[in-house]
């Protein structure tokens, strides 16, 4: 009981604390807004979406109109899992007429080994579930199939279907592909599948999110990812982001991708179990608020806290369960 309740004072969060972690957060978000590079919070400014491919949305909101029609797929990569998924659109008033999705499972040897053994998977797997198109979802014929590329890591986008890798989180670590173009990655091996699909755009999941968002309700302004990861997005009006020099859109809003997981503060709670969850991971001192709030992680500091438990109080007898002082043995 007193490591539990250690535990559960150095966890606390009463309401001035979080206004201590709110500014602190505010600052950083003012500081990623004004320039590129050396700050916490990246502050990515982001396109929306596909461009021709689907919502006509070139960096802005704007409004919609979504009209649009026709078979769409999506791949979504963000963590232990990807999901691929087809959806017939019916155009305005009609919404989403049929969808399907599938989510399949990376193995952990992928998340740490080369570029092209994981893009190879993932296309492969693409693949069969393109070849599983039934009659109720038909394209239209001659028409290429186009797919809007989920990527939840934080990337520099350059136009509406490329982007820059930074880094890796989540668990990841494939060092050949830091820096480089994931759409050109995942075309490639899309080609070598011989898929005749075109990749229209590349999203990150949060920015995803708000557009799905959107699309039922056209006063939506922000989305928060809280999974595997974790991570938010929002609208900003234009003039308050020093670090754009082009043109400004028409209507004056930009979605700013926050990379919120990377937030760090001398105000978080963090316990003795973060921070040698944090020095044991493979991004050490990095990623912070999501290690103390996202999916991934909570169930290795459950871990931490029982193991102590095991050891200094004999919580499961007089020895500590083998399966116990497995590293992330806890989903």
């Amino acid at each position: 009981m007193k490591i539990l309740k250690e535990f559960e004072e150095k966890c606390g969060t009463p309401i001035p604390k979080l206004k201590q972690v709110a500014d602190a957060m505010i600052l950083e978000m003012h500081a990623g807004l004004a320039s590129e590079g050396g700050r916490k919070l990246k502050m990515l400014i982001s396109y929306l979406l596909w461009g021709d491919m689907l919502f006509k949305i070139d960096y802005v909101v704007g409004s919609c109109s979504w009209r649009e029609k026709g078979l769409f797929y999506a791949l979504d990569l963000g963590g232990t899992n990807f999901r691929v998924l087809r959806v017939q659109l019916g155009g305005k008033g009609r919404g989403i007429v049929n969808q399907q999705f599938e989510e399949v499972s990376i193995p952990p040897s992928l998340m740490t080994g080369s570029s092209d053994a994981l893009f190879d998977y993932i296309a492969a797997e693409l693949a069969k579930f393109v070849a599983e198109e039934g009659s109720d979802l038909k394209q239209s014929p001659g028409r290429q199939r186009g797919l809007g590329f989920t990527f939840s890591f934080p990337v520099m986008q350059s136009s509406i279907a490329s982007g820059t890798l930074l880094r890796w989180t989540k668990g990841y670590s494939i060092d050949d592909m830091v820096g480089q173009d994931v759409v050109a990655e995942l075309a490639k091996a899309i080609e070598k599948k011989g898929l005749d699909m075109r990749i229209g755009a590349l999203v990150n999941d949060t920015v995803g999110t708000l557009a799905g968002g959107r699309y039922n309700n056209n006063d939506v302004d922000a989305s928060v990812i809280l999974g595997t990861g974790s991570n938010a997005v929002y609208v900003e009006r234009a003039h308050a982001i020093p670090k754009w020099h082009g043109l400004l859109p028409k209507s004056r809003e930009m979605v700013i991708n926050m990379e919120w997981g990377n937030f760090r503060s001398s105000h978080l709670p963090l316990s003795d179990y973060d921070h040698a969850l944090d020095t044991k991971s493979l991004n050490p001192g990095e990623q912070i608020y999501e290690k103390v709030i996202a999916g991934m992680y909570l169930g290795e500091i459950v871990r931490r806290v029982l193991c102590r438990m095991a050891e200094e109080a004999a919580f499961f007898g007089d020895t500590v369960p083998p399966k116990l002082e497995e590293p992330f043995i806890l989903g």
